[in-house]
């Protein structure tokens, strides 16, 4: 089982967070937090800081200011399995699976249990995967790819979920599916989860609420719902406006992201 943590406040908070790399700003001044069973979607353009928030919170990328407080203490930069042991759990966008094992060996590996409670939750949740315990990852599609990496993350018994870009080279039939569930486990379970997602629209259906990254700062936030029926405000934090505007964008990208 994880360490105990206080059942009070926030999952995750983060405190004015700016990181980045060799000396560069990737992100600046960005403050949020999460609840038990809440989720919230990080949104923005390709380069606007998503990732580089996500590996902050982890634990996998030093600060280079500001707090990270995750699951009741400090995340300590360079020892993430220890925010591990207290239940974080971080799904890579590779998924962070072994091509040559198979679903089964990933499944063992991940119980925590002796018994297999918690394995019958997960293809409850993802039955696909009951069938293919003897395929080796290789060979999976990428939406089973997908399931198996939250699968592994589920028999862990998180507290705090993050992952990123989880429709990432994935059909949209597939994105449709996958989103929801992510939801669910959140609200049925009280897991806090963190979603770096590019499909905007469908990650606003599914979450609690949501910020807008771009060139580095939170430049939108607010519940999912309100979000979701201000597409005019969404689109322009996303593609920038203001003082966040491109000066060399020909506006070719500017497609609706909703």
């Amino acid at each position: 089982m994880a360490e105990s943590v206080p059942a009070e406040g926030p999952v995750l908070t983060t405190e004015s967070l700016t990181a980045g790399y060799n000396g560069v700003v990737a992100v600046a001044d960005v403050n949020l937090s999460v609840a038990a069973g809440e989720v919230l979607s990080i949104l923005g353009p390709n380069g606007a800081g998503k990732t580089t928030t996500l590996l902050s919170l982890a634990g996998l990328l030093p600060t280079m200011n500001g707090q990270v407080t995750v699951l009741g203490e400090p995340v300590d930069t360079g020892r993430p399995y220890r925010m591990a042991r207290r239940g974080m759990r971080f799904v890579p966008d590779d998924r962070g699976l072994f091509p040559s094992m198979t679903v089964n060996e990933h499944l063992r590996l991940a119980r925590r249990r002796p018994d297999k409670t918690r394995e019958s939750m997960v293809f409850d949740r993802f039955p696909a995967l009951a069938n293919l315990q003897s395929r080796t990852v290789g060979l999976l599609s990428g939406g089973e790819q997908q399931m198996l990496a939250i699968a592994v993350a589920l028999l862990a018994e998180p507290r705090l979920l993050m992952v990123d870009e989880m429709s990432l080279g994935l059909a949209p039939m597939i994105v449709e599916q996958m989103l929801p569930a992510i939801r669910d486990l959140a609200h049925d379970e009280g897991i806090a989860v963190v979603l770096v997602e590019q499909h905007v629209g469908l990650a606003l259906a599914v979450s609690d609420r949501a910020l807008v990254l771009n060139h580095g700062r939170v430049v939108l936030e607010g519940e999912a719902g309100a979000l979701l029926r201000e597409r005019d405000r969404v689109e322009s934090a996303y593609f920038g406006a203001g003082e966040f505007a491109d000066d060399e964008s020909d506006g070719s990208e500017r497609q609706s992201v909703l």
